[in-house]
């Protein structure tokens, strides 16, 4: 419970984080970059539907401007086992946190539980050059 709890108010300061950052950077668009390992018993199927259900997020959730997603194909051998990468789009840090609690997303996470061993995220505003 201590965990939840803390992961909850963690991701609270973040976000207001990434809300004050927005009034700066309110023209630059925000990237939403999810990496999956999946654990040795996942079947090639339940990793399909995984991908399948990612991907319908876009078109379900309002707030994603765009979703693209890929296989790792790296041969410098630093992925640490992450196989699938994900990029979404989002126009704020507002429309990301409307994301993260809409019952779409939620339902997608429950759908992870028995395939996923780790997952990593990195959110970013994108900097022109």
């Amino acid at each position: 419970m201590k965990k939840v709890l803390f992961i909850i108010a963690l991701s609270l300061f973040t976000l207001n984080q990434l809300q004050a950052q927005t009034s700066k950077t309110m023209k630059q668009e925000l990237k939403h970059v999810v990496f999956f390992k999946f654990k040795s018993t996942s079947s090639p199927a339940s990793i399909d539907a995984i991908v399948k259900a990612f991907n319908h997020l876009y078109g379900t959730i309002p707030e994603v401007k765009s979703l693209e997603w890929g296989l790792n194909i790296s041969t410098e051998k630093l992925d640490q086992g992450f196989t699938h990468c994900f990029s979404l789009t989002f126009s704020s840090a507002k429309d990301l946190a409307a994301y993260q609690i809409h019952p779409a997303h939620a339902a997608f996470k429950a759908l992870l539980t028995s395939d996923m061993e780790k997952a990593f995220v990195v959110d970013y505003f994108v900097t022109p050059k």
